[in-house]
């Protein structure tokens, strides 16, 4: 592959990990349609924003990985464009500043739909997007990976998206929020869990190299059904639909678990991997058109 070309940048920006953050932001369109407060152009800047964001944690957590031995020749997960040798160190950097400077500046455009308390939110997304990887307490190599991927990708994308669009946060948006959160942490899980050996040889701390295996594996199971049990919770807000289409999404997600559980380590459970994406997407669906149906 050339250096510094889009094929490289493509890889280190991972856009298949881009499921995981338009589903927050489309579940919170879809709860702010159901009650009559959607605005089409305030939910695409919040989409674009959270898009810029997660290239540029993407890219952040493609160097500092390296930089600190996680991303190893013995890696077991998809190739990372700049242990690879695809980005120049200079060329990386670059690519880090224009993200943020991009995602700062749409960010900014929200403030005219929110006021300026989004600010301090914009702030944090910011910060998250760097610390997660990066900084002297890098949240991942300290066990709270998981805790800052459901608040991230789960509460803070889906109440603020719901926020700027309909000015208010109701129960029904922290339900939301939870559920994609944890369902998103499936994605964080599977790979710590394939990574457990390597991530402790090179001291990274994530609840899998804390804990053991045995969290890895029921943790992940923990999630995904926590997930759909909180949804169960819709219907006491008469959405049925928001209640019971997520089932559909735990029969495929109980499958990929066992699959899990049964390959156990190595290569292979990028198999999961791939069927966790495939699963996260589903449930963003499903819940999505279950609000949508009321």
């Amino acid at each position: 592959m050339k250096t510094n070309s889009l094929r490289a940048w493509l890889l280190a920006v991972r856009p298949y990990s881009f499921g995981a953050t338009s589903t927050p932001i489309i579940v919170a369109s879809a709860l702010a349609w159901s009650d009559g407060s959607f605005h089409w152009l305030p939910a695409l800047l919040c989409l674009l924003f959270a898009l810029l964001m997660q290239c540029t944690a993407n890219l952040v957590n493609d160097l500092c990985d390296f930089q600190k031995g996680a991303d190893s020749p013995e890696r077991l997960g998809p190739d990372r464009a700049f242990a690879k040798g695809y980005i120049t160190l200079r060329a990386m950097k670059w690519g880090i500043a224009a993200f943020t400077v991009a995602g700062a500046a749409v960010g900014l455009t929200l403030l005219h739909y929110g006021g300026w308390e989004l600010l301090l939110v914009g702030a944090a997304c910011i910060l998250f997007a760097y610390l997660y990887t990066a900084g002297p307490w890098p949240l991942a190599y300290h066990g709270l990976g998981d805790v800052a991927v459901i608040l991230f990708f789960g509460v803070v994308p889906v109440g603020f998206t719901y926020y700027i669009l309909a000015h208010d946060w109701t129960w029904e948006v922290t339900l939301a929020g939870l559920a994609c959160g944890l369902v998103i942490d499936t994605m964080l899980m599977v790979n710590n869990f394939r990574d457990r050996v390597e991530d402790a040889a090179s001291g990274k701390r994530t609840i899998v190299v804390c804990l053991g295996a045995g969290v890895g594996r029921w943790g992940y199971f923990a999630l995904g059904t926590t997930a759909t049990l909180l949804c169960l919770a819709f219907a006491l807000f008469g959405r049925w639909g928001a209640a019971l289409l997520p089932l559909l999404y735990w029969v495929l997600f109980f499958f990929t678990w066992r699959k899990m559980v049964r390959i156990d380590h190595g290569e292979e459970l990028n198999v999961c991997l791939g069927e966790t994406a495939r699963n996260l997407t589903l449930f963003g669906v499903l819940l999505t058109v279950g609000l949508l149906l009321g």
